[in-house]
């Protein structure tokens, strides 16, 4: 059983994890291995996502007040991913759990000072990186202007 004192120090430290980020995952990690766990925590820190562990009640009380709405349900054994930018951590838990399939669940999160669902932080976590956005955009505004030289190109040759 932990002391009063460590359990405060704890939902401190879970406070100032809350406050100090854009965006917070609310992980389920039932079934989860140590080496497992390992290479999940050393993947989101190589992109600045931090990682922890409490218990749900001491959770529970670190969100009281910091967010709007209504805290998902968190069944099972539950984490905490979150990082100062607001797309990094859902999307490097989304990764891990891909490619480790059944080990991880978003339960739901906190983005933009709501609660929000699951499905909510699946959706940010599928947006492209922002390298893959302007290459989009770059593709999409060469397109046109590459056929329009095509087009100028076969009517100069028949000329």
């Amino acid at each position: 059983m932990l002391q009063k004192s460590r359990k405060e120090e704890m939902i401190k430290d879970l406070e100032g994890a809350i406050k100090n980020s854009e965006s917070l995952v609310f992980v389920n990690f039932h079934g989860l291995k140590v080496s497992d766990e390992t290479k999940l925590r050393s993947s989101l820190r190589e992109q600045g996502v931090s990682y922890k562990v409490g218990r749900k009640t001491l959770l529970k009380r670190a969100l009281e007040g910091k967010a709007e709405g209504v805290v998902p349900e968190l069944g099972g054994e539950v984490a905490i991913a979150y990082s100062a930018d607001a797309i990094s951590s859902p999307r490097e838990v989304y990764n891990f759990q891909k490619t480790h399939k059944g080990m991880l669940n978003i339960l739901g999160g906190i983005f933009d000072g709501k609660f929000v669902d699951s499905a909510y932080m699946m959706e940010l976590a599928t947006i492209p990186s922002r390298e893959v956005l302007l290459s989009k955009i770059a593709f999409l505004l060469k397109s046109p202007i590459q056929r329009l030289a095509i087009a100028v190109n076969e009517v100069s040759k028949k000329k």
